[in-house]
This record gives C-alpha cells, structure tokens and sequence, in this order.
C-alpha cells in the first residue's frame, strides 16, 4: 500500500493558526460556563458536546479569517 501524501511540509508545519487555537479555546471555555449556544445567531439550544464546541470554535476561527482548513464534504 502506498502512504497517504501529506499536504504539510515534511518539517511539520501548522495545520491550524496560533487564533483558530485561541478561538477554540474560548468556545471550550464558554461550553463549559454554559453560555455556548448552537444555531445561527445563537438561538438554538445550549451546548454539552465537546465536538460541538470544537466545530462552533472552528466555524467562527473561519469568519474571522483565521487559517483553518476547509469544511470537510462528509
């Protein structure tokens, strides 16, 4: 079987910014206060998953033009 080729240099590099980090990081805080709400505008209900809070964290790393990889299509 062949590798699966990287789309990263072969030193390492960042798949994620230093701000999609801290974003994330700000919703898993939030989450954890409880005041991290899902939906648009924030009018669905309060968030519990920790995968939630990560992709909320990501989606608004996105909006702010951080450097995140696109939305995957699955």
């Amino acid at each position: 079987m062949a590798a699966k080729k990287s789309s990263r240099s072969k030193s390492g590099g960042r798949k994620y910014g230093k701000a999609a980090g801290k974003t994330v990081e700000s919703a898993m805080r939030r989450m954890k206060k409880g005041t991290l709400k899902s939906g648009k505008g924030g009018k669905g209900g309060t968030v519990h998953s920790r995968e939630q809070a990560v992709a909320i964290g990501l989606s608004e790393a996105r909006k702010k033009g951080a450097k995140v990889p696109k939305k995957s299509a699955a």
